[in-house]
Parts: C-alpha cells; structure tokens; sequence
C-alpha cells in the first residue's frame, strides 16, 4: 500500500512541478506583454505627437515681409504646379540667372518653404503645397494690388 502512495505522491509531485513550470511561463509571459503595451502606449503618444507636430499649422508671423523681387520669384513659383530650374524661374520672372538662387535663399530664410528636386545635378523648386493652400486662404504673403505700387 505504501508503493501505491508513494506513486500516487510522485505523480502528484510531477503534476505539481508541471503547473508551477507553466505557472511561471505564463507569469514572464504576462511580464513580457505588460511591457510591450507600455512600449506601444509611449509609441502611439510620440506617433500623436509627431502628427500633431507635422499637421500643426504655420504661423502667420512666420513669414516675414517680401520686396519686389522676391515676390516676383514667389509668384512665378506660387502660380506653376511643376517644379522649376533657377533658369526657368529666372525667364519667367524677367530678372538675372545670377540673382535668382540668392532670391529663393532670401524667400526661404523669410518662411517660405520649398520642396527641391535633383534631375541631372540640376536643383527643381516648388513651394511646399500646404503653404500655397494656406497661402490661399490666409494671404501670408501679403499680394495685395497695393503691396505692388509700393
């Protein structure tokens, strides 16, 4: 009688040993997923903030006054939709090949943005389409008949 009690006390301890085992697998594998929802909550608060960040709007004072010349430039690429060589901007503009590259540089130390191309180790400009919308609705630039005369 004692052999059986003694096999069923085994089996009992075997059985035992086992669910302590997946006791503890499932207890790191319950760690682990804790973990990777505290990772995934920090990764979808910086995915908000980087979406709240990219769709936040320009400010109106952002972008500073413009002369004659650089509102020419800003014209001729705020009105085509395909980006443009220095070149181009320069014939359509009507001013100097030499002078155009200092006059995006102005427009963009100013707040506007542009989006560059490189075709042929050529450099193609467009203004960034979600400030011409802006510009659009808001007149950032100011192209007033009046802004013109003076």
């Amino acid at each position: 009688m004692n052999k059986k009690f003694d096999v069923i006390r085994t089996a009992l301890e075997d059985h035992l040993k086992a669910i302590n085992e997946n006791s503890s697998e499932i207890q790191a594998l319950f760690d682990y997923f804790k973990e990777f929802e505290i990772k995934v909550e920090r990764l979808s608060q910086r995915l908000d903030q980087l979406q709240l960040n990219f769709d936040q709007p320009l400010e109106k004072n952002n972008v500073l006054p413009l002369d004659r010349m650089e509102k020419k430039v800003f014209l001729v690429l705020y009105t085509e939709e395909t980006p443009l060589s220095y070149v181009e901007i320069a014939q359509r503009s009507s001013l100097p090949n030499s002078l155009v590259p200092e006059l995006v540089s102005s427009l963009n130390n100013k707040g506007i943005p542009f989006v560059r191309s490189f075709v042929n180790d050529q450099v193609f400009l467009k203004i960034d389409t979600r400030f011409k919308d802006r510009q659009a609705k808001e007149n950032l630039v100011n192209l007033s008949l009046q802004s013109f005369m003076n």
